[in-house]
């Protein structure tokens, strides 16, 4: 349980840290993508007569025609870059060295010649999320080779909820800010529809209150309005794709987890 308690803490030090970057992107993103909306795209430059009631000269212009949804859009957009950039630094890492394959492959094999402390070097040398888990099982196991006072039924169940009490540090941090990957990939579409409805009411409307059909006037108007549409399906395509790979890579790696924890328990339950 001590060592539980000791593997608990760099987690729960890291979860704080976590925390506090998830706390921080989405302010930090609102504030970049407003500046990028008023000084870039909204540069008297991208307009005619430097004057951003009129034409758009270029495409930045046309983006910045889009209205007041497109700096929420472009917010979405930057949190969910930076939570795939996030994400894919931390599966990294928590992949460890080599091929996690190769690891349970050789894993079986020490555990079977019952070469425990061998097994346990391996698992330092992978230095990820599965060497972490199969380590913590490692040293229970050691543990309750030389424990004389319990019975092997027992001493199974001992190693079995140590795996899980350190699969449990390890795959939430896995799965942590995702979920904002998930919102975004749904919440996106729906905020450009939302922006290209209000443009093209404003394009309506002017044409209206033109008084006479000005075919032009109509089409820039439904091109600006449908930068919205743009965005948000951008958007949302790319925080689906990233936040299904990330899922998928992570399914493999606890698949091996519990592939590493089956042997461990019941290589134990066969040499006892």
């Amino acid at each position: 349980m001590a060592q539980n308690n000791v593997a608990a803490k760099p987690a729960a030090q890291a979860g704080g840290s976590s925390n506090l970057f998830s706390f921080l992107v989405v302010p930090i993103a609102a504030v970049v993508a407003v500046i990028v909306f008023v000084f870039i795209l909204g540069a008297s430059s991208n307009y005619e007569g430097g004057n951003p009631e009129n034409h758009a000269l270029n495409l930045l212009g046309v983006i910045h025609k889009g209205g007041i949804i497109v700096p929420i859009l472009m917010t979405t957009l930057l949190v969910a870059i930076t939570f795939i950039i996030e994400r894919f630094l931390t599966i990294q890492r928590a992949k460890g060295a080599g091929s996690m394959d190769t690891f349970v492959k050789k894993l079986k094999f020490l555990l079977e010649s019952g070469d425990v402390n061998t097994a346990i070097s391996e698992c330092d040398k992978q230095k990820g999320s599965l060497g972490n888990v199969v380590k913590e099982g490692l040293l229970r196991y050691k543990a309750m080779e030389v424990d004389g006072s319990l019975d092997k039924e027992t001493k199974v169940q001992n190693i079995q909820k140590t795996l899980e009490e350190a699969v449990g540090l390890e795959l939430p941090m896995l799965e942590k800010n995702l979920v904002f990957l998930a919102t975004i990939a749904s919440v996106a579409t729906l905020l450009g529809l939302f922006g290209t409805v209000l443009g093209m009411i404003k394009a309506f409307q002017a044409l209206a209150t033109a008084g006479s059909p000005d075919a032009a006037a109509l089409a820039t108007g439904i091109s600006e309005a449908l930068i919205n549409t743009a965005l948000g399906i951008g958007t949302s395509a790319i925080s689906i794709i990233a936040y299904n790979y990330f899922t998928t890579q992570i399914d493999s790696m606890t698949y091996r987890i519990d592939e590493s924890n089956y042997s461990i328990s019941q290589t134990f339950a066969a040499k006892h």
